[in-house]
């Protein structure tokens, strides 16, 4: 089974940056697919962003499109999210996920999660 360890959450302001990295550990991340999901107070997880498992193919949120990215260093065995033109509205835990699915999208689909990484945005 697959170890995964999210690092790089903060407490940053309206319109800064971050990435996110989630280093794995005990399987090969090209094996997955991968994909971020964040948890806000009082909210359900919610999809970010994931990439197939080919690694060809990424989505993201609506809520995220364009704002943030998500990418994955197969040698490095190291999945990263940056985050651009943070909003208040980001502000939850992020959470990294593998599947040995092909893609998905739903939280119940992924088998193997991380512990989190807290990011904070102030306005």
């Amino acid at each position: 089974q697959v170890q995964l360890v999210e690092s790089g959450g903060g407490l940053v302001q309206q319109g800064d940056s971050l990435r996110l990295s989630c280093a794995a550990s005990g399987r090969t991340l090209s094996n997955y697919a991968v994909a971020w999901f964040r948890q806000a107070p009082g909210k359900e997880r919610e999809f970010v962003c994931q990439n197939n498992y080919s690694g060809d193919g990424t989505t993201c949120a609506d809520s995220v499109r364009g704002r943030f990215a998500l990418f994955r260093d197969n040698r490095r065995n190291i999945v990263y999210l940056q985050l651009n033109s943070l909003k208040p509205e980001d502000t939850a835990i992020y959470y990294c996920a593998v599947t040995s699915r092909y893609f998905a999208f739903r939280a119940h689909e992924y088998d193997s999660w991380g512990r989190g990484t807290q990011v904070t945005v102030s306005s």
